[in-house]
Protein backbone atom coordinates (compact mmCIF):
# COMPACT_ATOMS: atom_id res chain seq x y z
CA UNK A 1 0.00 0.00 0.00
CA UNK A 2 1.29 3.38 -0.72
CA UNK A 3 1.96 6.08 1.61
CA UNK A 4 -1.00 7.93 0.57
CA UNK A 5 -3.21 5.17 0.04
CA UNK A 6 -2.04 4.46 3.85
CA UNK A 7 -2.72 7.67 5.20
CA UNK A 8 -6.49 7.80 3.53
CA UNK A 9 -7.01 4.84 5.12
CA UNK A 10 -6.37 6.31 8.34
CA UNK A 11 -7.89 9.39 7.58
CA UNK A 12 -11.15 7.91 7.09
CA UNK A 13 -11.12 5.14 9.71
CA UNK A 14 -10.92 8.11 11.89
CA UNK A 15 -13.40 10.16 10.48
CA UNK A 16 -15.73 7.16 11.33
CA UNK A 17 -14.85 6.95 14.90
CA UNK A 18 -16.77 9.04 16.95
CA UNK A 19 -14.69 11.50 20.49
CA UNK A 20 -14.38 10.20 23.54
CA UNK A 21 -15.19 6.34 22.72
CA UNK A 22 -13.70 3.21 23.68
CA UNK A 23 -11.83 2.12 20.71
CA UNK A 24 -10.17 -1.68 20.37
CA UNK A 25 -7.83 -1.84 17.73
CA UNK A 26 -7.84 -5.45 16.23
CA UNK A 27 -4.72 -6.05 14.34
CA UNK A 28 -3.03 -2.74 15.52
CA UNK A 29 0.56 -3.52 14.05
CA UNK A 30 3.14 -0.70 15.68
CA UNK A 31 0.15 1.21 16.54
CA UNK A 32 0.05 4.03 14.50
CA UNK A 33 -3.86 4.21 13.76
CA UNK A 34 -4.36 4.25 17.73
CA UNK A 35 -1.65 6.98 17.94
CA UNK A 36 -3.84 8.98 15.23
CA UNK A 37 -7.27 7.88 16.98
CA UNK A 38 -5.94 9.36 20.35
CA UNK A 39 -4.75 12.23 18.91
CA UNK A 40 -7.59 13.36 16.93
CA UNK A 41 -10.46 11.42 18.80
CA UNK A 42 -8.86 11.59 22.36
CA UNK A 43 -10.29 8.04 22.45
CA UNK A 44 -9.47 5.44 25.35
CA UNK A 45 -8.26 2.30 23.39
CA UNK A 46 -6.59 -0.93 23.38
CA UNK A 47 -4.49 -2.43 20.57
CA UNK A 48 -4.15 -6.16 20.05
CA UNK A 49 -1.26 -7.21 17.48
CA UNK A 50 0.20 -11.28 17.35
CA UNK A 51 3.75 -9.28 16.21
CA UNK A 52 6.00 -9.36 19.51
CA UNK A 53 8.11 -6.59 17.42
CA UNK A 54 5.00 -4.78 16.66
CA UNK A 55 3.99 -4.99 20.22
CA UNK A 56 7.06 -4.02 21.94
CA UNK A 57 6.98 -1.22 19.32
CA UNK A 58 3.93 0.08 20.23
CA UNK A 59 4.48 -0.22 23.74
CA UNK A 60 7.72 1.83 23.72
CA UNK A 61 5.86 4.59 21.60
CA UNK A 62 2.99 4.84 25.06
CA UNK A 63 0.16 2.97 23.98
CA UNK A 64 -1.59 0.01 25.35
CA UNK A 65 -1.09 -2.90 22.83
CA UNK A 66 -1.29 -6.75 24.48
CA UNK A 67 0.22 -9.33 22.39
CA UNK A 68 -2.93 -11.96 20.91
CA UNK A 69 -4.10 -14.01 17.99
CA UNK A 70 -6.85 -13.13 16.28
CA UNK A 71 -8.17 -16.65 15.70
CA UNK A 72 -8.30 -17.59 18.79
CA UNK A 73 -10.73 -15.35 19.84
CA UNK A 74 -11.47 -12.54 22.23
CA UNK A 75 -11.94 -14.34 25.42
CA UNK A 76 -10.42 -11.81 27.92
CA UNK A 77 -13.12 -9.16 26.69
CA UNK A 78 -16.70 -8.98 27.84
CA UNK A 79 -19.42 -8.48 25.58
CA UNK A 80 -20.12 -4.84 24.37
CA UNK A 81 -17.39 -3.89 26.40
CA UNK A 82 -16.14 -1.35 23.89
CA UNK A 83 -17.96 1.48 21.27
CA UNK A 84 -15.83 0.19 18.18
CA UNK A 85 -13.43 -2.48 17.01
CA UNK A 86 -11.80 -2.15 14.52
CA UNK A 87 -10.19 -4.79 11.71
CA UNK A 88 -8.14 -2.77 9.15
CA UNK A 89 -6.44 -4.29 6.39
CA UNK A 90 -6.58 -7.61 8.71
CA UNK A 91 -9.58 -9.68 8.23
CA UNK A 92 -8.08 -11.08 4.79
CA UNK A 93 -4.95 -12.43 6.94
CA UNK A 94 -7.47 -14.46 9.43
CA UNK A 95 -7.41 -18.17 9.29
CA UNK A 96 -10.90 -18.00 10.61
CA UNK A 97 -12.60 -14.95 9.68
CA UNK A 98 -16.00 -15.68 10.23
CA UNK A 99 -15.33 -16.23 13.68
CA UNK A 100 -13.16 -13.12 14.08
CA UNK A 101 -15.99 -10.70 12.55
CA UNK A 102 -18.56 -12.62 15.18
CA UNK A 103 -16.12 -11.88 18.10
CA UNK A 104 -15.37 -7.85 16.84
CA UNK A 105 -19.32 -8.11 17.24
CA UNK A 106 -19.62 -9.61 20.59
CA UNK A 107 -17.38 -7.39 22.10
CA UNK A 108 -17.86 -3.56 20.52
CA UNK A 109 -20.88 -2.00 19.24
CA UNK A 110 -20.11 -0.84 16.26
CA UNK A 111 -17.12 -2.24 14.14
CA UNK A 112 -14.97 -0.89 11.29
CA UNK A 113 -14.03 -3.45 8.72
CA UNK A 114 -11.73 -2.66 5.76
CA UNK A 115 -9.43 -4.82 3.27
CA UNK A 116 -8.08 -4.77 -0.29
CA UNK A 117 -10.46 -5.69 -3.19
CA UNK A 118 -9.44 -8.45 -5.30
CA UNK A 119 -12.13 -7.84 -7.98
CA UNK A 120 -10.78 -4.23 -8.56
CA UNK A 121 -10.45 -4.03 -12.74
CA UNK A 122 -6.31 -3.68 -12.91
CA UNK A 123 -6.42 -7.12 -10.33
CA UNK A 124 -8.50 -8.82 -13.21
CA UNK A 125 -6.53 -7.72 -16.47
CA UNK A 126 -3.12 -8.90 -14.52
CA UNK A 127 -4.83 -12.54 -13.86
CA UNK A 128 -6.29 -12.37 -17.48
CA UNK A 129 -3.23 -11.46 -19.40
CA UNK A 130 -0.56 -12.81 -17.53
CA UNK A 131 -1.98 -15.44 -15.94
CA UNK A 132 -0.43 -15.66 -12.46
CA UNK A 133 -1.69 -14.70 -9.32
CA UNK A 134 -1.71 -10.65 -9.49
CA UNK A 135 0.54 -8.15 -7.61
CA UNK A 136 -0.74 -4.60 -7.13
CA UNK A 137 0.05 -1.47 -4.49
CA UNK A 138 -2.66 -3.10 -2.47
CA UNK A 139 -1.04 -6.43 -2.53
CA UNK A 140 2.25 -6.71 -2.99
CA UNK A 141 3.42 -10.01 -2.23
CA UNK A 142 4.26 -13.08 -4.19
CA UNK A 143 2.03 -16.44 -4.07
CA UNK A 144 4.43 -18.44 -2.08
CA UNK A 145 4.79 -15.22 0.87
CA UNK A 146 1.43 -13.39 1.21
CA UNK A 147 0.17 -13.09 4.82
CA UNK A 148 -3.06 -12.87 2.88
CA UNK A 149 -4.73 -16.14 3.39
CA UNK A 150 -8.42 -15.52 2.13
CA UNK A 151 -8.74 -12.90 -0.42
CA UNK A 152 -11.98 -11.25 -0.73
CA UNK A 153 -13.98 -8.71 -3.22
CA UNK A 154 -17.10 -5.83 -2.11
CA UNK A 155 -19.41 -8.30 -3.35
CA UNK A 156 -18.59 -11.36 -0.86
CA UNK A 157 -18.15 -9.03 2.12
CA UNK A 158 -21.95 -8.03 1.19
CA UNK A 159 -23.00 -11.37 0.89
CA UNK A 160 -21.25 -12.07 4.01
CA UNK A 161 -23.06 -9.70 5.96
CA UNK A 162 -26.21 -10.59 4.30
CA UNK A 163 -26.46 -14.27 5.19
CA UNK A 164 -25.59 -13.54 9.12
CA UNK A 165 -27.82 -10.67 9.29
CA UNK A 166 -25.07 -8.27 9.72
CA UNK A 167 -26.36 -5.18 9.37
CA UNK A 168 -23.59 -2.46 7.30
CA UNK A 169 -24.14 0.94 8.77
CA UNK A 170 -21.42 2.47 6.30
CA UNK A 171 -19.13 1.13 3.01
CA UNK A 172 -16.72 4.02 1.53
CA UNK A 173 -14.70 2.87 -0.97
CA UNK A 174 -10.93 3.83 -2.06
CA UNK A 175 -9.39 4.09 -5.39
CA UNK A 176 -6.46 6.18 -6.86
CA UNK A 177 -6.40 7.64 -3.85
CA UNK A 178 -9.74 8.85 -3.61
CA UNK A 179 -12.55 8.06 -1.26
CA UNK A 180 -16.34 7.81 -2.40
CA UNK A 181 -19.77 6.48 -0.86
CA UNK A 182 -23.45 6.34 -1.77
CA UNK A 183 -25.64 3.88 -3.10
CA UNK A 184 -24.74 5.01 -7.27
CA UNK A 185 -20.79 3.80 -5.94
CA UNK A 186 -22.00 0.94 -4.23
CA UNK A 187 -23.08 -0.69 -7.98
CA UNK A 188 -19.56 0.02 -9.57
CA UNK A 189 -17.51 -0.40 -6.68
CA UNK A 190 -16.47 -4.19 -7.07
CA UNK A 191 -15.26 -3.41 -10.44
CA UNK A 192 -13.10 -0.02 -10.08
CA UNK A 193 -12.13 0.13 -6.51
CA UNK A 194 -9.10 -0.79 -4.56
CA UNK A 195 -10.12 -1.32 -0.68
CA UNK A 196 -13.56 -0.73 1.12
CA UNK A 197 -13.65 0.26 4.39
CA UNK A 198 -17.27 -0.70 6.44
CA UNK A 199 -18.83 0.08 9.13
CA UNK A 200 -21.36 -3.06 10.94
CA UNK A 201 -23.34 -3.86 13.41
CA UNK A 202 -25.45 -6.45 15.15
CA UNK A 203 -28.60 -6.61 13.31
CA UNK A 204 -30.91 -6.55 16.15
Amino acid sequence: MTTKNLNLNYKIVCNLIEKNTKVLDLGCGNGELLKILKKEKNVKSLGVEINEDYVVEALENGLSVIQGDLDKGLNEFQNNSYDWAILNQTLQSTKNPEFVVYEMLRVAKKCVVSFPNFAYWRIRFYLFFKGKMPKSKTLPFEWYNTPNVHLLTIEDFFEFCKKRNIKILKSVYLTRNKARSGFLMRNIANFFCEQAVFVITKNI
